[in-house]
């Protein structure tokens, strides 16, 4: 068998765990591949969850989280970070993910050691910089470092393709986030305590907020939209696992505390945060991934943002952008509530990311590619 070399995954936070998991566990299943895994810890304690639940060791840990870190600390500490660790392992290709700043700065160190990178979920875009913030550039940044990039739809291809990326540095995968999802969700599944005051034979509003675009005012309409419908739904309950960062934690406390039907959870593990997905009514959400994860279990996504890297789920139905404005986000959860053709419409919709073997294909690029690198050497 013909040794082709090893293979650096990088990622620093919970999300980027969820999606990295499958190709983690598909590389070290390649009998012809070393693969070595670090994590930035940029989210410690939500990092953690997901590495316990899918029993991934990582071989190195920069645990870089701090109370009240900013980007510059986070940026300097993944480049310092990872350069030693790419001196001393040498591999022949890093993965990286997504958006986060653990992706942007581990491409840039891995650029800097002329080390090739692999972008898994390359090419979402909005075009806006500073929308969603920092997140946007750090993909576009990642993506003009990045050797392969693993686009999860043709849609986010095509955007690279506008950027003159080479057609031939670009695969259509489906995303990962889909492989973790089928893996994790259960039919069967068994709710611990910590969902003992939930009524599940209510409907129930999974809700997840944490945009620093959306910090203030906007934060404060969103949550004053829940109140709302709560108070006009006595079948509804809103179940909310609450970021861990005090800007959210203290608004969410103060307006939505102590309000009857409307649950303040601490974080979840991924596993039983999926199937609380799996058995909601509707999502309402600012984050990306939930966009692509909630339309494969059949449930619809009102996305708190005015702008999204996702269009081609706003293009399939299986996502509608409310924004952050109160009354809009009451009228569109309202008419989900109330109207069983338009909730149809979205639960059906057929989801475009993907038919959960991302992983699998994506493996087996990395494979071909350093094929081809070793008869060129």
């Amino acid at each position: 068998m013909i040794h082709l070399g090893k293979v650096m995954v990088v990622f620093g936070t919970r999300p980027e765990a969820i999606k990295m998991a499958p190709v983690v566990k598909e590389l070290k299943s390649s009998e012809d591949l070393d693969t070595v895994v670090v994590v930035t810890a940029q989210h410690r304690e939500m990092l953690d969850q997901v590495l316990n639940l899918f029993g991934i060791r990582p071989d190195y840990d920069l645990d870089l989280m701090r109370e009240k870190q900013d980007l510059y600390s986070i940026t300097s500490g993944v480049l310092n970070g990872i350069k030693d660790i790419l001196e001393k392992e040498k591999p022949d290709l890093v993965l990286v993910h997504g958006d986060t700043t653990t992706t942007f700065a581990a491409a840039l160190a891995a650029f800097y050691a002329k080390i090739p990178v692999g972008h898994v979920e390359a090419g979402l875009r909005t075009r806006n910089k500073y929308s969603p913030f920092p997140e946007e550039m750090n993909r576009t940044l990642t993506g003009r470092l990045a050797e392969l990039h693993f686009a999860p739809t043709d849609t986010a291809r095509e955007n690279l393709l506008s950027e003159s990326t080479a057609s031939f540095k670009i695969w259509v995968t489906g995303n990962t986030v889909i492989d973790a999802l089928l893996a994790t969700v259960k039919p069967d599944y068994k709710f611990g305590s910590e969902f003992k005051d939930i009524n599940f034979n209510n409907r129930l509003l999974l809700v997840t907020t944490h945009r620093r675009e959306n910090w203030g005012d906007k934060m404060r309409g969103i949550y004053q939209a829940l109140i709302d419908l709560v108070e006009e739904f006595p079948d509804v309950e809103v179940v909310f696992p609450v970021h861990m960062n005090p800007i959210v934690r203290n608004l969410a406390m103060d307006m939505l505390g102590n309000k009857k039907r409307i649950h303040l959870l601490e974080p979840l593990d991924y596993e039983p945060f999926a199937n609380l997905m799996n058995v909601c009514y509707m999502v309402l959400t600012d984050s990306g991934g939930l966009q692509e994860e909630a339309p494969s279990l059949g449930k619809p996504v009102l996305v708190l943002r005015d702008t999204t890297e996702r269009p081609e789920a706003v293009k399939a139905g299986t996502v509608k952008l409310v924004g952050t404005v109160r009354d809009n986000i009451y009228r569109e959860a309202k008419l989900l509530l109330t109207d069983k053709m338009e909730y149809d419409r979205m639960a059906k919709a057929i989801n475009p990311y993907g038919d959960g073997r991302a992983s699998k294909r994506i493996v087996k690029i990395v494979r071909e590619f350093l094929y081809v690198r070793i008869g060129a050497s």
